[in-house]
């Protein structure tokens, strides 16, 4: 994967392989060897602690792009009413037959087979990233399907303050549009302040942000770190489970990799 910075809308580009719903389809089925174990995990201390914060159970609670579906089925053993869907195909097949109880589907983000004000809370985890033309679509569709009042916890890939150091010593290479790089683009990054931005300018208001995966953003960002930091992130014990957590704390807002942003539907529409 190698990394751009696109000046002229102040982001960086990673292009490598075309995240479409092909490439999807692939991840997953490297990610899902011991799927029913997978999705059988009740407790996601970041998904439900933050969802109980703002949202009991009981309410309705969607994510688009659910992948494995192992987020929509912490919420259910949790209370939640909760629904998911995916447009990798073959990935919502598995999970349906391993796990028929979920309210899990294909279905395309950015045109929602649900009725306008249906869910209290909607979940998206690195999604709108993918999107080479803009995320514009799918931000209509969060609004219209949420509740006045309703919460939106978006995650997504940020210009933390190393990276943004990065482009002042122009680190990163210079981005240049072109069919090869929209063919194999994967991802952006955004600036907080414009995802935060557009998403006001869209009918909603700021609740909350929380700064994340510090441990990541060094580990992509300080190549002479990546070594031990890969070796690290990939590790699953106890122990470095333990060490991650702590690197993530000291570095999260300065090197954080992603953004968790907390907004809120307000009541008026957009157009």
């Amino acid at each position: 994967m190698i990394c751009y910075f696109d000046k002229s809308n102040n982001r960086l580009v990673y292009v490598g392989k075309a995240a479409n719903d092909t490439y999807w389809d692939q991840h997953w089925k490297s990610e899902s060897s011991k799927l029913k174990e997978q999705i059988k995990v009740k407790n996601d201390r970041f998904i439900i602690g933050y969802t109980k914060k703002y949202l009991p159970p009981g309410t309705k609670i969607f994510e688009g792009g659910c992948g494995l579906g192992e987020k929509v089925c912490a919420l259910h053993y949790h209370g939640y009413d909760a629904y998911g869907v995916d447009y990798a195909k073959e990935t919502v097949k598995k999970v349906n037959r391993c796990a028929p109880e979920l309210k899990i589907k294909v279905g395309d983000v950015r045109d929602l087979q649900f009725p306008d004000n249906f869910f209290d809370g909607y979940w998206s985890l690195g999604v709108i990233e993918h999107l080479y033309d803009g995320y514009e679509r799918i931000v209509s569709e969060m609004f219209r399907v949420l509740k006045p009042g309703g919460y939106l916890f978006l995650t997504v890939p940020v210009m933390s303050p190393l990276r943004k150091a990065k482009v002042k010593r122009k680190k990163y290479l210079e981005y240049k549009e072109s069919e090869e790089m929209r063919d194999n683009f994967y991802q952006f990054a955004f600036d907080p302040k414009d995802v935060v931005n557009d998403l006001k300018n869209r009918g909603f208001k700021l609740v909350d942000v929380k700064p994340y995966d510090g441990v990541k953003g060094l580990k992509d960002e300080v190549l002479i770190l990546k070594p031990f930091l890969q070796y690290l992130y990939d590790k699953k014990n106890r122990a470095s489970n333990l060490v991650k957590k702590i690197l993530d704390i000291v570095f999260r807002r300065f090197a954080n990799h992603i953004c968790l942003f907390v907004m809120r539907k307000v009541e008026t529409n957009w157009s």
